[in-house]
């Protein structure tokens, strides 16, 4: 089967090399430009998906949109049987999921018709959901509203942030997408109908949604703090300056809400209901650090309160 593969960060690898590696004819590779980086923003860096294009000599394709007449054109003649989408970063046109012969399918970190959008896996964690998984679906003009190919679902670790579940998903959804292909392949596979009855959605996480609000419970918080681990991650202010909150867990104590309740090598901030005690923080500028290496710095007292 002859396949164009469209993706672009590191949750997309696995799915690549599960195909080169399962022996699929991967004819294209599309994926976003380098992107600039650094404070002069003068350094390009390649996306992970150029990276093992490169290393396995596949044919790649970096168009600023995949709308372009001339790259429609090139991923035309290399006649894709299928193409395979996983977090590319583009809404793809009807002339484009057109183009392969079996259409396109996408791996979705989430058992669809739950969490449909960008940030299905931050979202899991913080809804505090105790299941998830992923869905092989065929894309369709909307947002993953296609049918289902194949689903396969796994708990959630009760601890696990978000960079952990993206990592652990990405491995299964390779897995599944192979699957997949060779039951679509082979003509074993019915699509099924989503039941709209039942969707959920993953909106895009914004810097407001990353503000802690330290009136929410302990357990929401900290749910908060794991779902946006590593990034965008979790802030709060103290005295206006902003500080990220990595590695936190549920305790007991009360105050109003924000407020230290320790601070003695031991961080534990009060919530609105029980406290929060943190064990990681990014002060703004700074990388991260254990929150008792910042607090011999901040000279924090109980009492003072995060905002």
């Amino acid at each position: 089967m002859r396949v164009a593969f469209f993706g672009t960060p590191e949750f997309a690898v696995p799915s690549l090399r599960a195909l080169v590696g399962e022996g699929f004819d991967v004819v294209a590779v599309v994926t976003q430009p380098d992107a600039p980086q650094g404070r002069s923003r003068s350094r390009l860096v390649p996306p992970p998906v150029k990276v093992v294009a490169q290393a396995e000599e596949l044919p790649l394709f970096q168009p600023e949109q995949p709308t372009e007449g001339d790259f429609l054109i090139r991923l035309r003649d290399t006649r894709p049987d299928v193409g395979v989408v996983v977090a590319y970063g583009h809404i793809l046109k009807a002339e484009l999921l057109e183009l392969p012969r079996r259409g396109m399918v996408n791996v979705h970190p989430s058992l669809l018709p739950e969490l449909r959008g960008p940030a299905p896996v931050e979202w899991t964690i913080i809804n505090g959901l105790e299941q998830t998984g992923v869905t092989i679906m065929q894309l369709d003009a909307g947002m993953d509203t296609g049918p289902i190919l194949l689903q396969i679902a796994d708990p959630v670790d009760p601890e696990v942030t978000a960079g952990e579940l993206a990592e652990h998903l990405a491995e299964m959804g390779a897995q599944a997408l192979v699957e997949a292909l060779v039951l679509l392949e082979q003509d074993k596979v019915r699509p099924v109908a989503q039941d709209e009855a039942l969707a959920t959605y993953a909106p895009k996480l914004t810097r407001e949604i990353a503000r802690i609000d330290w009136t929410k419970d302990a357990a929401a918080i900290t749910r908060l703090i794991r779902g946006l681990d590593p990034r965008p991650g979790a802030w709060t202010e103290l005295d206006g300056a902003e500080l990220k909150v990595f590695s936190a867990r549920p305790s007991d104590g009360h105050g109003a809400a924000g407020e230290v309740l320790a601070a003695d090598g031991r961080l534990l901030i009060a919530a609105g209901s029980g406290a929060v005690e943190v064990f990681e923080v990014q002060p703004a500028g700074k990388a991260r650090m254990p929150a008792d290496d910042w607090l011999r710095g901040a000279r924090l007292a109980p009492g003072r309160r995060f905002a």
